[in-house]
């Protein structure tokens, strides 16, 4: 015999259906069913013998798509149909004359069905739609809906329960998923970021409208629902609606670009708007795309300055991160002698050497990750000139977090490479002679003073040394060392006699030594040097507390330049012998700067100093 397949399984293999036409079906179902079940309680003809009616009691029984039992009075199973057998993996054998609480190892003991059948069926007879929720060991979570009828009639001598079970298992978890349906789509539509608008297919009227459209539209949920799109702002070209809803069964989906939109203030909004067909209404998505609009126009503008900028750069031209040429302007086109045709969607390892191409694609690899720019000097292998290269990430034509472009702009500097190539040279041979005019002057001091031969060109020694501990540049470093060897160069103005004199000095010829400090300014201030000679040998003399000469300078009214000498003066001098004395040692000396630290010393320059000495092992070279 052959089975058409259920309602219930028809229902479920529908997905595609309403909540609304779902809950209908099976309201007719049930209707179905107790039909089915008044005509086998209630049109059994009372002429049938007792052995015609239990064949025609089977016989409906088999008809009934749903699961059905025949219970005697005393609860035990006289019938069941092939559908309780198949629903509930059950045999007849084991099932046949058994208490219905008995079957499948006690699996029916259920609270619910006992209630059902000892104490309300009995009262009324007859049960409608009992929702039962069990666990069976072999087939699992079951929902069911129960509905019993209690038949006793004279002629038969007996009473029959009917019990029909319906399976509603998928049809509960088919609600379940609707629901989530619903309401998962619900949240979508009251958060969107978008405006969503939803409309009758008769005429295109609204039937609902998000926050975020009112927001866009100023139109509230009230004054949009029952109106068309153009009475809230929104203008589509929909003249022939009836026209526009066919084309969009047929396609699911069909965009508007760049609508203007005119909100409740009379505001004009740039939009981008999609019609959805979601079967019984059109969903209506409105992007506001006023910013993006914006920011496109303000980004042409920004290109059109930029192209122009660089028509009047020397030269300039665009790469990927490949070194593939996506533009240049004129001025390269000029310099590298290739027209635009012929380097475009080239690379740049197609006109230089390896090395070259190499060097060139780790500097745009190096501004691609960093989004820093570039510049570095390049000679050229083509023409052998120099120029100043500078390699910048473009923004603006970012793919999510990465550069895609880079701009490199070329000024040729050969030139300039030139000019300091000759001023170099020039300074070389101005410090060259500088040099030996300084090496004069300290002959010629030597000659006035030859107790102290020797005395600047130690002393200057270790003012270099002192400067370079304390991590000065080398510019100031070179001046250092220069005012060192000639610290003394004033002493040419004092008497030989007083220079040499080997015993101690009287305080007028004392005075006279004083005035060497002073006399080397006059003689060096109309030198033109790279450094401060004149005023370093000025104030080499000078003490930080002020007790110094020849002007009592203070604290940081003195050159760093004269502090590092006058100190590199104090401690060669008493190192050395004199013809009035014998030498001190460098004990003594050290011992002095130590002690007068940060009171007529300079305290980094004293540190600086020691460290010499006493760490580093400096020896005053011929003392």
């Amino acid at each position: 015999m052959f089975y058409s397949s259920s309602p219930i399984a028809d229902l479920m293999e529908d997905t595609n259906k309403t909540k609304k036409q779902l809950i209908h079906e099976l309201t007719e179902l049930r209707s179905q069913n107790t039909e089915l079940k008044k005509t086998i309680t209630g049109n059994i003809s009372a002429g049938l013998a007792a052995e015609d009616f239990s064949r025609y009691a089977e016989s409906i029984v088999e008809t009934v798509r749903e699961p059905l039992l025949v219970l005697d009075a005393d609860l035990k199973i006289i019938s069941a149909n092939r559908n309780f057998y198949r629903t509930f993996k059950v045999i007849p054998g084991e099932t046949l004359g058994y208490f219905i609480y008995d079957l499948g190892n006690k699996q029916w003991d259920i609270p619910m069905l006992r209630k059902l059948l000892e104490e309300v069926l009995p009262k009324q007879e007859a049960f409608d739609d009992f929702e039962v929720a069990h666990n069976f060991q072999g087939i699992g979570h079951k929902i069911m809906l129960l509905n019993a009828r209690q038949i006793y009639r004279e002629y038969i001598g007996a009473k029959i329960i009917l019990l029909a079970i319906e399976d509603i298992t998928e049809r509960k978890a088919l609600e379940c998923l609707l629901e989530e349906s619903e309401e998962r789509y619900r949240r979508l539509f009251e958060t969107a970021s978008d405006g969503i608008v939803l409309l009758e297919k008769g005429e295109g009227k609204i039937t609902h409208a998000n926050p975020a459209t009112e927001k866009m539209l100023g139109y509230t949920n009230r004054e949009s629902i029952g109106h068309k799109l153009r009475d809230i702002g929104i203008l589509l070209d929909m003249d022939d609606f009836q026209r526009t809803m066919q084309t969009l069964n047929r396609v699911g989906i069909i965009n508007y670009y760049d609508v203007p939109v005119e909100n409740k203030s009379g505001q004009h909004i740039d939009t981008d708007i999609y019609l959805v067909d979601r079967a019984r209404l059109v969903q209506v998505n409105i992007r506001d795309i006023t910013e993006r609009k914006r920011a496109q126009n303000d980004l042409k503008e920004s290109l059109e300055k930029y192209r122009s900028l660089l028509s009047h750069v020397d030269s300039m031209y665009l790469v990927d991160r490949d070194g593939t040429y996506l533009f240049m302007n004129e001025g390269h086109q000029n310099r590298s002698g290739l027209p635009l045709e012929e380097v475009i969607g080239k690379r740049y390892s197609d006109f230089h050497s390896a090395e070259e191409s190499r060097r060139f694609l780790e500097n745009v690899g190096e501004v691609c990750d960093t989004c820093q720019s570039s510049t570095k000097e390049h000679r050229s292998e083509r023409d052998g000139k120099f120029y100043l290269r500078t390699l910048s990430p473009v923004i603006g034509w970012n793919a999510g977090d990465k550069i895609t472009l880079v701009s490199v702009i070329s000024k040729d500097i050969t030139d300039i490479k030139l000019a300091e190539a000759k001023l170099r040279d020039a300074l070389a041979s101005l410090r060259k002679s500088l040099n030996t005019t300084m090496q004069v002057m300290v002959s010629a001091v030597e000659t006035r003073d030859p107790y102290t031969a020797g005395h600047q060109v130690r002393s200057a020694d270790l003012a270099r040394a002192i400067a370079m501990e304390m991590g000065l540049g080398q510019e100031k470093i070179e001046g250092i060392r220069l005012a060192g060897s000639i610290h003394d160069i004033g002493k040419l103005s004092i008497p030989a006699e007083i220079l040499s004199k080997p015993t101690k000095l009287s305080e007028i010829e004392f005075s006279l030594i004083k005035e060497h400090a002073h006399k080397g300014f006059e003689i060096l201030k109309d030198v033109e040097s790279p450094w401060p000679l004149a005023e370093i040998i000025y104030q080499h003399h000078e003490r930080m507390d002020g007790s110094g000469y020849p002007r009592q300078l203070k604290g940081e009214e003195i050159l760093i330049e004269a502090q590092i000498i006058s100190v590199a003066d104090v401690v060669e001098a008493m190192s050395s012998h004199r013809p009035y004395r014998p030498s001190l040692g460098i004990d003594a000396a050290l011992n002095e700067i130590e002690k007068n630290r940060g009171i007529l010393y300079d305290t980094a320059v004293v540190d600086a100093c020691l460290r010499l000495f006493r760490e580093k092992c400096f020896t005053l070279s011929g003392a």
